[in-house]
């Protein structure tokens, strides 16, 4: 028979990291919709188009969010993940 001591520990430890990759599942989708939003923004203000608070940026603005946008859409949830593996 098991120790239920060493059960109720284990079923904590696994609901720990659960709970933990849940979070990190989380970020990682939320760094992808603000690259979203900001690629977005960024062709909004580079068209002219751009929401009141933005309105007065240049275009050339818009071009840097857009680039900015991207690279967090595509390249910081990789970096995230690699920071996050699990060493062998």
């Amino acid at each position: 028979m098991s120790d239920p001591a060493q059960d109720s520990a284990r079923d904590q430890a696994q609901d720990q990291a659960q709970d933990q990759a849940m979070r990190r599942f989380f970020l990682l989708q939320a760094v992808r919709a603000s690259g979203a939003v900001l690629v977005l923004l960024g062709v909004l203000v580079q068209t002219g188009r751009a929401p009141a608070l933005l309105e007065g940026l240049p275009p050339v603005a818009g071009i840097v969010m857009a680039a900015a946008g991207l690279l967090d859409f595509f390249f910081l949830p990789r970096a995230l993940a690699r920071r996050w593996r699990t060493p062998d």
